[in-house]
């Protein structure tokens, strides 16, 4: 039995407990946000995003399909967060012989992405091939500095009472 009550994102999915819970949670968040950052934008425009990070940099990267490299437009504020905006434009095909049937979304989007790393703006870059972008964030020399590997080794007691 279903409870009266359900969880649903702004797109009208359950938010189900477990594995996917998480992430549905987190989707919700970001439409919450993106809500305000834009809120005539199309849903389902709005690009999946992948935030990812090795040693020397943040890499971000966006599903953009079936739009053109010269519509999309990224900047990054001084206070790291990051934003891709652009335009699907609709292509017009003349119809003499009936209707057609289209669930293609045409429009605006705008997808704004915190980033809480130390970055360096100035060496960033962008790239845009087959329908992804990714753009590429180098970290500062002081954000590739703050971890350092620690050697793990047996106390020197617990040798002493194996012997």
């Amino acid at each position: 039995m279903k409870n009266s009550l359900t969880n649903t994102t702004p797109s009208g999915r359950d938010i189900q407990s477990g594995s996917g819970g998480h992430n549905e949670f987190r989707n919700l968040i970001s439409h919450f946000w993106n809500f305000f950052d834009n809120p005539t934008a199309d849903s389902d425009l709005e690009p999946k995003i992948e935030v990812s990070e090795n040693k020397n940099s943040v890499t971000v990267s966006a599903e953009l399909p079936g739009i053109e490299e010269k519509d999309i437009d990224v900047q990054i504020s001084s206070d790291g967060y990051l934003s891709i905006s652009g335009e699907k434009r609709h292509q017009s095909e003349e119809n003499n012989k009936g209707n057609y049937f289209s669930e293609i979304s045409y429009g605006m989007f705008r997808r704004t992405i915190p980033l809480p790393w130390d970055l360096d703006y100035d060496k960033a870059n962008a790239d845009y091939d087959d329908g992804v972008l990714k753009v590429v964030l180098p970290k500062s020399q002081t954000e590739q500095q703050k971890f350092k590997k620690i050697n793990v080794k047996k106390n020197k007691r617990s040798q002493e009472n194996e012997d």
